[in-house]
This record gives structure tokens, C-alpha cells and sequence, in this order.
């Protein structure tokens, strides 16, 4: 009876082992992007001093990118995520302050940050939406840089971002895409996108679409959120309740954030936001998403352990 004791002890100790050595390799490979380097040569994009590109810019990180929304209202970086487990994320802060980029960013710094997804050292930033503000034509970020040029000092020192034992295990199987976490994967660096010209165009709605991350909630084909990472938008697609508006309601809702049916939006959506954009922009947008094919709800996801809030 001892020896067969001291086997079952054996065998236990060993598969303990090997699992513990399973998970710190899992570890391992899981962290391996918060330690490469990305070599981007940013574009050069001209940083204008006058008053109306920087009004531009305040109305672009207010209303259209919605910088706030992760950086804070003053823009000088909050908690993204707080689980230990999982990951602790804060967003930059971006004003000149003590911790601040504002302070430490040369202007193709900025470009890089924003535009590639990648810091000063050219390591990717966590969950920093670049792939969406790739879009935006140079005109538009440099206003973007003009204004946080223009930000007060707030003293706000963030620690670096720190993926937790289970994020990096679930990277390591692909439970977890390394793009979603690390939006730098997901752009073609070499291949910037057409910019078309601001104005009540389909054209220009689907740029606004896209710099302002719609599809991040509404998934890729905006017919309803498909990650259940983030907060899971509705269908948008004329196959969703948008196929009964006109124009005039769709800018209604955004303004109000009631639908028709008296349903408020839900306050995941940044439709307070959106309504400080102008007519113009609205009505382009709504060009956007009138001209999409008109879908049926995605089906709903499947939960990852631990959803990212």
C-alpha cells in the first residue's frame, strides 16, 4: 500500500510539474508582443499653430474619435482595466503635465501613437484603437496634435500597461487574438488609405464611420457587436431598426438619444458624443450607413472567461 501511495505521489508531482511548466511557458509566449519592437517611420504631417485647426482638432478628439472616452475629460489618462488576473490598462495621459506625453512626444511621436498603434520606442500600444485612426488624413491629425498641444499641464503618472497570467494564456491559445489586444497588428503600415473630401458624401461618412470606431461595437459589417470584449452594439445596417428611419430621424436619435420607439440608447453608446458633431457630418454618416446592405443581426457571440470591460 505504501508503494502504491508513493506512485500516485509521484505521478501527481510530475503532472503538477508539467502543468506549471505548460503554464509558464504559456506565459511566456503570451508576453512575448509587450516586448517587440516595431521600426515605423512616421509620416511627416504638418502641426498647425492657428486657432481654427485647433478648434478642429478639440471637435475631432471630442466628438468624432472620442479621445475622452478613454483618456478622461481632461485627457490626462484614467483605468482602462483594474483585474490583476486578467490586465491592468490605463489610457495615456496626454497633457504636458508630469507623466504626460504632452510633455515628452515630439510631433512624429504623436503621429506614431496615434496613427501606427506604437510608442517612442516603437513598442505597441495596448488597446489603443489606431486601426481606426489610421484613416485620418493628415490634415486632420495634425489638428488633432495641435490641440493636445494646446492641453493644461495635469500631473498624472500612469504605470505601463501589464498583461496578467490569464490574458497571457488565453493569447498564447488564441482564445484571445494578439491583434485585438495589440491594434498594431491589424494595420498595413506601408498602404495609407485614400482621403476623400470633406462634405454630405457617402464618401466622407464612411471616413467619419471609421474614425470614430463604429464598427468596434457594431462589428465589421456594423449588422450587430459580435466581441464579447466590448460593448455589444445593435444592428445599424438598414436590416436593423435604422431600415425605418430617414435622415432627419437618424440625426433626431443622435441628438436626443431616443429612438422613434422611445428606446434610450444604451449609455455604452457615445451618442452624447456623436451629437457634437455638425449637420453636415451627420448627414454624411447617415449617407454611410443608409448605403450599407441591409443585414440580419449578427448572431450573438460567445463569451471569452474573462471579457475585458
Amino acid at each position: 500500500m505504501k508503494k502504491i501511495l508513493k506512485w500516485i505521489g509521484i505521478v501527481i508531482g510530475s503532472l503538477i510539474g508539467l502543468l506549471l511548466i505548460l503554464v509558464a511557458a504559456l506565459y511566456l509566449i503570451g508576453g512575448r508582443n509587450q516586448h517587440k519592437t516595431w521600426n515605423i517611420e512616421p509620416e511627416a504631417v504638418v502641426i498647425p499653430t492657428d486657432a481654427a485647426s485647433v478648434a478642429r482638432g478639440e471637435h475631432l478628439v471630442r466628438s468624432v474619435a472620442i479621445c475622452v472616452g478613454c483618456h478622461g475629460e481632461n485627457l490626462a489618462g484614467k483605468v482602462l482595466i483594474n483585474q490583476p488576473i486578467f490586465a491592468v490598462i490605463y489610457a495615456l495621459n496626454l497633457t504636458p503635465g508630469e507623466g504626460g506625453a504632452g510633455g515628452e512626444f515630439k510631433d512624429a511621436d504623436f503621429v506614431r501613437a496615434i496613427r501606427h498603434g506604437v510608442d517612442p520606442d516603437g513598442r505597441a500600444l495596448t488597446i489603443m484603437p489606431a486601426q481606426n485612426f489610421y484613416s485620418m488624413s493628415d490634415a486632420d491629425l495634425g489638428a488633432v496634435i495641435a490641440y493636445l498641444r494646446t492641453l493644461p499641464p495635469v500631473n498624472n503618472q500612469l504605470p505601463d500597461p501589464k498583461l496578467g497570467i490569464l490574458a497571457r494564456i488565453l493569447l498564447a491559445t488564441g482564445m484571445i487574438k494578439e491583434k485585438d489586444i495589440f491594434p498594431v497588428e491589424q494595420i498595413d503600415h506601408a498602404a495609407r488609405p485614400a482621403m476623400p473630401e470633406a462634405g454630405v458624401t457617402k464618401e466622407y461618412g464612411d471616413y467619419l464611420v471609421r474614425v470614430g470606431g463604429c464598427h468596434d461595437c457594431h462589428g465589421e459589417n456594423y449588422a450587430g457587436g459580435a466581441d464579447p470584449n466590448v460593448p455589444l452594439g445593435t444592428n445599424i445596417t438598414p436590416g436593423g431598426e435604422l431600415g425605418k428611419w430617414d435622415e432627419a430621424t437618424f440625426m433626431r436619435v443622435i441628438r436626443s438619444g431616443t429612438t422613434p420607439a422611445g428606446r434610450r440608447l444604451s449609455g455604452e453608446m457615445p451618442w452624447a458624443r456623436y451629437s457634437g458633431m455638425t449637420d453636415d457630418e451627420l448627414k454624411a454618416v447617415w449617407l454611410s450607413l443608409a448605403a450599407l446592405p441591409a443585414l440580419p443581426n449578427n448572431p450573438a457571440p460567445v463569451p471569452t472567461p474573462t471579457p475585458i470591460p
